[in-house]
Formats: C-alpha cells, sequence, structure tokens
C-alpha cells in the first residue's frame, strides 16, 4: 500500500466519527446516571460475601424429605401450568395469526387488529399478568395459566404470523390453479411449510413457559414459585436450597427435551 492511499484510508468518515462519538457519551452519560439513581450502599457490599457464605452454610444439607414431600407435587404443578398456557395459547393464537398475515388477509385494518393483541401482550411482563389474574381469579393455577397465555400470545402469534408470510407463493398459485378450496388451500399450501416453525415455536415457547412458571408463584399464581415464598418467609433455608434444586433440574430437562423433540420431529 503506498502513503497516499495509507494516509487516504479511514475506518469512519467524518459524520459517523461525531455520530460515534456523541453515541458513547450519551451511553456513558446514561450509565453515570443509573449508577448514581440505584443508591449502592458500599457498606452492604464489603460484608457481601460474608452473607452469602452464611446463607449457603444455612442451606446445607439440602431437605431431601421436604423435597420428597412436597417439592415434587410443586413441580408437577409448575410444568402443568406451562404446558395448559402454552396449549391455551396455540389455539387462540393460530386464527389470530392467520389474520394478520398479509399473505392471507389483504385489509390492513383487520391485520391491526391482532398485531394490536400481539404487541399487547409481549408489553406487559408476565408478572404483572399474574398479579392481574390472582386479583382477578384469587391464588392458584388457575391464574398462572392465565398469565402464561396472556404472556405467550404476543410472542407465538408474531413469530407464527412472520412465518406465514415467507412462504413460497409459487406452491400457494399451483394448489389454488387446480380449483381448490380455501381449507384444501391452506392445509396442501402453507402448513406443510410453516409446520416446521410452529412445531419449533411451540417447543420453544413451553421451555420458556416452564421457567417463567417457577417464578410465577412468588406473587400467588401457583406452581413451584408458591412453595419458594413461603419457604423464603420462614427461613427454611435447607427447603429452598431443595426448591432451587428442582427449579435448576426441571429447566434443565425441558431443554434437553425440547432440543431432541426439535431434532426428531422437524
Amino acid at each position: 500500500m503506498t502513503p497516499q492511499l495509507a494516509e487516504a484510508w479511514k475506518r469512519h468518515t467524518g459524520p459517523r466519527r461525531i455520530i460515534n462519538f456523541f453515541l458513547s457519551g450519551f451511553i456513558l452519560a446514561a450509565f453515570i446516571i443509573s449508577l448514581r439513581n440505584i443508591e449502592i450502599i458500599p457498606e452492604f457490599l464489603k460484608d457481601t460475601p460474608e452473607q452469602m457464605a452464611d446463607l449457603f452454610k444455612r442451606m446445607w444439607p439440602i431437605d431431601w424429605k421436604f423435597f420428597q414431600y412436597y417439592v415434587i407435587k410443586a413441580i408437577f404443578e409448575t410444568i402443568n401450568i406451562a404446558t395448559l398456557g402454552t396449549m391455551l395459547t396455540l389455539i387462540v393464537t393460530f386464527p389470530l395469526a392467520l389474520m394478520a398475515s398479509n399473505s392471507i388477509i389483504k385489509s390492513q385494518a383487520v391485520r391491526m387488529i391482532p398485531k394490536f393483541i400481539f404487541v399487547a401482550s409481549r408489553s406487559v411482563n408476565s408478572l404483572i399478568w399474574a398479579l392481574f389474574y390472582v386479583a382477578v381469579f384469587g391464588p392458584g393455577a388457575l391464574a398462572g395459566v392465565m398469565a402464561i397465555t396472556s404472556r405467550s400470545i404476543g410472542f407465538v402469534g408474531k413469530l407464527l404470523s412472520e412465518a406465514l408470510e415467507q412462504v413460497n407463493r409459487n406452491q400457494i398459485e399451483a394448489v389454488t390453479s387446480v380449483g381448490a378450496n380455501p381449507v384444501s388451500i391452506f392445509l396442501k399450501g402453507y402448513w406443510p411449510q410453516i409446520k416446521p416453525s410452529f412445531i419449533s415455536i411451540s417447543l420453544l415457547r413451553w421451555d420458556i413457559n416452564i421457567r417463567e412458571t417457577a417464578v410465577l408463584g412468588l406473587v400467588g399464581a401457583g406452581g413451584i414459585g408458591l412453595l419458594l415464598e413461603s419457604a423464603i418467609d420462614i427461613f427454611k433455608w435447607r427447603a429452598v436450597a431443595a426448591i432451587l434444586v428442582a427449579i435448576l433440574a426441571v429447566v434443565l430437562i425441558a431443554e434437553f427435551l425440547v432440543t431432541r423433540l426439535r431434532k426428531k420431529i422437524i
């Protein structure tokens, strides 16, 4: 490379460097403001290692009798809540995803209705949904199922509607050209193309719901989180350790099952 070319080459243009400078300054300022607003107390940080060590000592040995008599039942309830919530989500979301897809519905006004539902679902955290349904139905598994469903609709609906919009139009036109009715067009044209995405999205959401359901019990929405909150409130740290081990085991097993099922089915 000649000296002239070496001098001419620059990683970013002048306007780009200016933008990067101000963007970096904004990020740094936001970080400093956030750090000051969270009000970290240095005195509390000094004895954090000692407090953590003391907590782990109280958790050991794990209370396996508590695990046997209480945790296993709560784990099954957690899995049931996540599974029922996922199934209800698929039932509700599938027709909404069809309505939101521009490859099926040409009216933008009609498509805006399910898209608004998807955005509203995703914009509210599952814990907020759980608090709402606990207020409506009272504490228990029903509130958990409804919270999982309400939160999952936005996730599944968005991904499924996008999968419908990315189908190969040639296959749809081929089925339509032979005079197939709308049901046959969907079953022979759309479904074979979106089936892998549908299965993948469903399994992924079920895996996510397993994790979220373990937390919803902290606000009274059933599952193992409710048991965890009770154990923490009465300082039964050995029982807390048993619950945490169970949650970790369930999450790992769910991850393994989802991965294996996706490989076999898709």
